[in-house]
């Protein structure tokens, strides 16, 4: 059994993480195993699953990126086993691939699952990303990209990028997507006639959830009858909470937290809403499309994400709340392509874990 290093931060539910788990599922695991090195004590919420599947974790609590940097060295060189390392951190794989550099890794996979970055600061930002992309196209071996965009912004004029879309189960979600159409109806005691709309992703200032809520406000005042369901958690889950009771939005607006039962609730919303300051290519997006759930999302992020079966329609966040809330309306009249068309699809253009889990084996084989 040859064991790759995954460097993940963390392996909590969100797009590049649930990525990982849907190809770590599908790979023969007496062949290949993943372990993971974590920059964080807090149990993640992929943690036990991993240790279930015979994945190993490794911690490293150094803030510091350089001390951190030798802590990794220090743990690749006392585990000469690992001959691949597989990096999912952005700008900061720069330090990561140079650490696997310094132990004698041979094969440092850099693998961007981003279109954009945030950070106060623009000048040290410009420095930083300069820097990063020079040491990661200097010590990576192999580059990865879930997209065309999220391979240019990490790895600008590489022609060598291998493109790995985030891939997902299609038929178990078409499936959960035609028999969990009243799932929301049921567990919120609501009639169908009731505008239901989705968000999913971590409470951060990213993924824009204070948009969010002026859309709702917004739909109250017109008297629309809607549910708004906000699935995850992060650092201002609180301040979100708190502006939703402070609005008066307490019936409305729901606070789900993390959930294991997001395909069903896909399933029985109207519309997914995602207006993120930017994304990369959200996993979840793969999923709703799947699902058969129409998604209005910012037009910051990234066009590759519509698939093609007329689910995906772009706004910008500069447009008045009521064009939102138009087009959010239209969503819930809007025809779904059949379950096996959207299965073919979506298989065709690469989006099916079994093609793409195949597809890093055999990269992965190459190395030994």
């Amino acid at each position: 059994m040859q064991r790759v290093l995954h460097i993940t931060g963390v392996m909590d539910r969100a797009g590049a993480e649930t990525m990982i788990m849907n190809l770590y599922r599908k790979i023969d695991r007496t062949k290949i195993q993943f372990d993971f090195v974590f920059f964080s004590d807090k149990k993640a919420d992929y943690e036990s699953e991993i240790l279930k599947m015979g994945g190993k974790v490794y911690r490293i609590l150094e803030r510091n990126p350089i001390k951190r940097m030798f802590a990794l060295r220090n743990l690749l060189l006392m585990h000469s086993e690992y001959k691949v390392i597989h990096g999912h951190t952005l700008f900061s794989n720069a330090f990561h691939m140079l650490a696997g550099k310094f132990a004698k890794v041979p094969y440092r996979i850099s693998h961007s699952h981003n279109t954009s970055a945030q950070y106060s600061n623009k000048f040290v930002a410009m420095v930083y990303h300069r820097f990063s992309r020079l040491l990661i196209a200097q010590y990576s071996t192999h580059f990865i990209g879930c997209g065309n965009e999220a391979a240019e912004f990490l790895f600008p004029n590489k022609d060598d990028v291998i493109l790995l879309p985030n891939s997902i189960n299609t038929e178990e979600f078409a499936s959960i997507g035609e028999h969990n159409k009243e799932y929301i109806n049921s567990l919120f005691n609501i009639d169908k006639s009731v505008l239901k709309i989705i968000q999913v992703g971590r409470i951060q200032e990213v993924k824009n959830h204070k948009f969010s809520l002026k859309i709702a406000k917004k739909l109250k005042e017109k008297n629309i009858n809607f549910k708004m369901l906000f699935v995850g958690q992060g650092e201002l889950s609180h301040e979100i909470g708190k502006q939703i009771k402070d609005s008066s939005l307490s019936n409305e607006v729901v606070l789900l937290g993390l959930r294991t039962d997001i395909p069903e609730l896909m399933a029985g919303a109207d519309v997914m809403l995602m207006p993120s300051l930017h994304e990369g290519f959200p996993v979840v997006l793969v999923e709703s499309q799947a699902v058969g759930l129409p998604a209005l999302i910012s037009n910051t992020i990234s066009s590759e994400v519509d698939l093609g079966l007329n689910l995906i329609k772009f706004e910008g966040l500069e447009e008045s709340i009521e064009s939102w809330i138009d087009k959010l309306s239209k969503a819930k009249m809007q025809s779904i392509l059949e379950q096996e068309n959207r299965i073919m699809q979506l298989e065709e253009k690469g989006f099916d874990v079994k093609s793409n889990a195949k597809r890093l084996v055999a990269l992965y084989n190459t190395f030994y």
